[in-house]
């Protein structure tokens, strides 16, 4: 019973370092569908902006002034073969996704915006 115990922490400590999330969680179940209800071009304010999606990961500004609020969530898990001995060494990565949510002001309403999601793929091994 012990020994079934001990393999089962293990299997589960191997699977929970296997993934991992990084970003504004806030967006972390948005979709495409689900921001362009929340926000409204020439409508909605920033205050609105920080209300529903938190302080943005980055801010910048365009040459006329305008300001871009960046948000991003990565979600990744390790490849299985990376767990491999030896093997591991030459063949190993990560997969998830990314999604990201730009949002142009002019003053203080939202001019334009654009919510992305695309794949993660990453080599790191010494073959690939």
């Amino acid at each position: 019973m012990k020994r079934i115990a001990i393999i089962s922490v293990v299997a589960f400590s191997l699977l929970m370092a296997g993934c991992a999330s990084s970003g504004n969680k806030h967006i972390q179940k948005e979709t495409e569908t689900s921001v362009q209800t929340k926000i409204q071009e020439g409508k909605t304010t920033k205050t609105e902006v920080k209300g529903m999606f938190g302080s943005p990961d980055s801010v910048n500004f365009t040459d006329g002034g305008k300001e871009i609020w960046k948000y991003s969530f990565a979600k990744v898990k390790v490849s299985g073969k990376s767990f491999i001995p030896f093997y591991g060494l030459f063949h190993n990565g990560t997969t998830g996704t990314k999604k990201e949510l730009t949002i142009l002001f002019d003053g203080d309403k939202v001019q334009k915006y654009t919510m992305s999601e695309s794949a993660i793929d990453t080599k790191s091994g010494w073959a690939d």
